[in-house]
């Protein structure tokens, strides 16, 4: 299964992205997919996720600015971010659990928000 991330970039203060994950197959075989942050020498932290057919679940920081959603025909899942903050800063990974159990993960996208 590969996973590839588009939509990265660099933005000031308050401006806005929208991040794409690509699923090489069905992302109806995933139980859940989501997007998660990693900046150097730090684990990865839950931005977003979303069981498929589920209800989304975000991280604290992007409550009321972030918004994952599913295109199901499309295999694609993608992560609005609006208002973005220098904090925010970081390679954003897409990540997907299949059935019964395993991760698969996407390569990354740099995302560089600037004050």
């Amino acid at each position: 299964v590969q996973l590839t991330e588009s939509g990265g970039g660099w933005v000031q203060a308050g401006g806005s992205l929208r991040l794409c994950c690509t699923a090489s197959r069905s992302i109806s075989s995933f139980k859940l997919m989501g997007w998660y942050r990693q900046i150097p020498r730090e684990q990865r932290v839950l931005v977003a996720e979303m069981a498929v057919g589920g209800s989304p679940n975000y991280a604290d920081s992007a409550k009321g600015r972030f918004s994952i959603s599913m295109d199901s025909p499309m295999n694609m899942m993608c992560l609005q971010m609006n208002n973005l903050k220098p904090e925010d800063t970081g390679v954003y990974h897409c990540g997907a659990d299949p059935w019964p159990g395993g991760q698969y993960w996407g390569r990354g996208t740099q995302v560089t928000g600037s004050s």
